[in-house]
């Protein structure tokens, strides 16, 4: 083992924190019977800053921490253009999402599309997601994570993806979203706490004795070439950040879908206790966001200034963790990572669990169902999907960058769910045939694209086929000259924000023309 006992004592006490927090937040009222509402949304009862720390906690993992960081020793500084483009995603999400989503009082995204659109769409989209997050969400978290715990403490990949599932499922399975959600609130201090000390002593490192700031011009002046957010055509890692792309094009398809129609991140805010209290939640989690990349990519940039011997650039991070951190230190740091992981794992059994429970099994196989059996159906839907993500992580191990994998992959899904989301709102004559078609269309055209033309970027790709995908709504929908009566609801007041979310806002976007004048 590459871990000291000290280091070992502090990872343990935080297992303990966790285990115990999530455990008493699970315990069950006396009287009290459990019902959907109460296991898959946490009675809709969470705060603005429960939410904002859990949506932190899901969305940073093992592909941010290690593949992010892996990413930023290959091509650099541009890959903090997906945490700040998300800190603005996430703000737009808050004012023209939500609204329309609580309104409804939904339980899940294709819950959305069948009331929008018909049972048909519905159900596409949902065994979509379901085999996304199965097989290359929850996967990957449970390979990279187990990929640190191998370099760091010498665990085989083997058991330490089996360990990493014991723990997520022990405290979480029991609990549902309340217990991810509160627990989430501990995970971000760990996460980011953790993460700000690694980054801290690899720049202090770089400054021979005279400290952060000299450290960062180390880094800088050894580095230039990697501080650049828009790439160049000629930069190796164009393929995946294509220049201008990035800002204008497929990344706003991702970013739009993953914070704004994905379960895995929406479904704290569908539990709030009110409209406020949910955006407050979101531009939280939107101005946390612009500090992301301190943790995970000036890491990564960190490794390849100090000459690393790395055999790929997913073990940039594992290696500062194993080689440069002092003793006590390692164990807050790994207990960090750890944090980062099981609480994404958390996350996404839990969405997996919702999606399977309320959108497949209550509506095709028991429709009768009473409460307290479809939470029973919700917990062994998550230990099955955990099954799966174990036997299938270890045959992640030939991947150079896992992150650039999930995202790519992710994009088969993507572009046609937020166009038919988009539709969905402000397309009155959007339907059924043609978000079906938009659906299916986007798998199919994301196939064909990738292997006939393997030269275009795939967020360029994204792009295209989004674009397609809304092309394809709006043909289809011109034999719908009156419309659905879905979307008489919306209205400009529907829309308003308050001040402080406003200030917030601005906040945000000031802070991103800055960074993009400085780093262009």
């Amino acid at each position: 083992m590459n871990i000291s006992p000290i280091d070992l004592s502090v990872f343990v006490l935080y297992c303990v924190l966790i285990l115990f927090v999530g455990l008493y937040v699970s315990r069950k009222k006396e009287g009290h019977v459990e019902d959907a509402n109460d296991y898959f949304l946490a009675g809709r009862g969470l705060a603005w800053w429960a939410i904002g720390a859990s949506i932190i906690a899901s969305n940073i993992s093992a592909e941010q921490f290690v593949g992010m960081s892996g990413s930023g020793y290959a091509i650099g500084l541009a890959m903090a253009t997906y945490e700040w483009i998300a800190a603005l995603g996430l703000l737009i999400v808050a004012k023209w999402f939500l609204p329309i989503f609580l309104k409804r009082g939904i339980f899940t995204m294709p819950q959305f599309l069948e009331e929008r659109f018909d049972k048909r769409v519905k159900t596409v989209m949902a065994f979509f997601w379901l085999i996304v997050f199965v097989f290359v969400n929850l996967t990957s978290i449970l390979y990279l994570g187990a990929l640190t715990i191998q370099s760091v403490m010498g665990i085989p990949l083997l058991y330490g993806v089996i360990g990493l599932a014991l723990f997520a499922v022990v405290y979480s399975i029991n609990g549902g979203l309340k217990a991810v959600a509160l627990t989430d609130v501990i995970q971000v201090f760990f996460l980011v706490g953790g993460g700000l000390i690694t980054t801290y002593i690899a720049l202090d490192l770089l400054g021979a004795g005279e400290g952060v700031l000299k450290g960062c011009e180390t880094l800088y002046l050894k580095t230039e070439d990697k501080f650049h957010l828009i790439l160049d055509p000629s930069h190796p890692g164009y393929m995946d950040l294509p220049g201008l792309s990035v800002i204008l094009g497929g990344l706003w398809v991702a970013n739009l879908y993953y914070w704004g129609c994905n379960q895995y991140i929406i479904q704290r805010a569908l539990a709030a206790k009110n409209i406020k209290e949910a955006q407050w939640g979101m531009a939280f989690a939107g101005v946390i966001k612009l500090l992301i990349p301190l943790l995970v990519v000036i890491p990564g940039i960190a490794a390849f200034a100090l000459d690393a011997p790395l055999s790929k650039p997913d073990e940039a991070y594992p290696w500062l963790l194993g080689n440069l951190l002092p003793v006590g230190v390692k164990g807050i740091a790994f207990a960090a990572l750890t944090a980062a992981i099981v609480s994404s794992l958390a996350s996404m059994m839990n969405s997996i669990s919702t999606i399977f429970t309320m959108d497949i099994y209550q509506v095709y196989i028991r429709p009768e169902g009473d409460a307290s059996h479809l939470v029973r159906v919700g917990k062994m839907t998550s230990l099955v999907a955990m099954l799966i993500g174990v036997c299938i992580a270890p045959l992640l191990s030939g991947l150079d960058q896992a992150f650039q994998y999930i995202q790519e992959f992710t994009g088969f899904v993507s572009p046609g769910a937020l166009s038919i989301f988009l539709a969905g709102f402000f397309y009155k004559r959007a339907t059924s045939n043609g978000a079906l078609v938009s659906a299916v269309a986007s798998f199919v055209l994301s196939f064909v694209f990738k292997y006939l033309f393997p030269s275009l970027p795939w967020l360029d790709r994204m792009g295209i086929i989004f674009l397609l995908c809304c092309a394809i709504l709006v043909l289809m929908g011109k034999k719908n000259p009156k419309g659905d009566d879905a979307d008489r609801l919306l209205s400009r007041s529907l829309f308003h924000t308050d001040r402080i979310f406003n200030w917030t806002a601005l906040f945000v976007v000031i802070i991103l023309i800055v960074f993009y004048f400085l780093w262009w």
